[in-house]
């Protein structure tokens, strides 16, 4: 049983919340349902639960500030927001969890699911809060977690060179020539790095423009990047392409 808290400024929020995980998460226990950030972090360190479901947005303060109170963050956390708030793109870049308002049920089944696997390794919570509360404390999100079958691997943005899909999963190579096979796909990084001068080029490749050394013509052409690799680029993506790169 996962022992659990409620964090949300708006009773009707934890109510429902409460209600939807006692109907459809037997193997969540809520002990305590809270209203600020104050409140909160007396429940923490009184109840010590395994899992903190937490509003982004209270007055006065945030979720986040919450857990810049602790030294060391040893409790899963899946955050609640009721719209796609600027944050959303923090926590995908540290792998963490959340949930949009209205929750949906599949959607509550499944992050509790993905915390229930981890439970048993603290230490790579702390890992995933520092990262999200560093990139929160920049103009652009630098440090992203990515995922694999065994755990996740911290690196900076700038690291990579470029990601390449493989079926549902997708192979990161970074600038010291070792790669990561990460269990995401390569639409979710495109997604994750749109501010951050990568370039879809073809529909198995996502690459980082920094990293591009030389363009060879072609009917779509091919660039040459920096690790030596090959990289063919879409004859539908050619001109956009060419004109990112001339953004340079």
């Amino acid at each position: 049983m996962i022992r659990a808290i409620i964090v949300d400024d708006e009773r009707k929020a934890r109510e429902t919340l409460n209600k939807l995980i006692k109907d459809y998460c037997g193997n969540v226990e809520i002990i305590a349902k809270v209203n600020s950030v104050d409140t909160a972090y007396d429940a923490i360190v009184e109840y010590k639960p395994q899992l903190v479901f937490l509003d982004v947005e209270m007055p006065g303060s945030n979720g986040f500030d919450l857990l810049e109170r602790f030294d060391k963050v040893d409790f899963d956390v899946i955050f609640t927001t009721a719209y796609g708030h600027y944050a959303v793109k923090a926590i995908k870049f540290a792998a963490l969890y959340y949930l949009l308002k209205p929750i949906e049920i599949h959607e509550l089944k499944e992050a509790i699911f993905q915390v229930e696997q981890k439970l048993t390794n603290r230490s790579l919570m702390d890992d995933r809060v520092m990262a999200l509360l560093s990139n929160l404390q920049g103009a652009q999100f630098q440090k992203v977690a990515i995922p694999d079958v065994e755990g996740v691997t911290f690196v900076d943005v700038n690291q990579i060179c470029r990601c390449q899909a493989d079926r549902n999963y997708s192979i990161i190579y970074l600038s010291d020539g070792t790669n990561i096979t990460s269990t995401r796909t390569l639409k979710e990084y495109e997604s994750l790095f749109s501010n951050h001068h990568f370039f879809r080029v073809h529909h198995s490749h996502l690459i980082n423009l920094s990293f591009v050394k030389r363009y060879i013509k072609g009917d779509g052409g091919f660039v040459i990047m920096k690790d030596k690799s090959k990289v063919e680029i879409s004859r539908r993506r050619k001109n956009e392409f060419l004109e990112k790169l001339a953004e340079m």
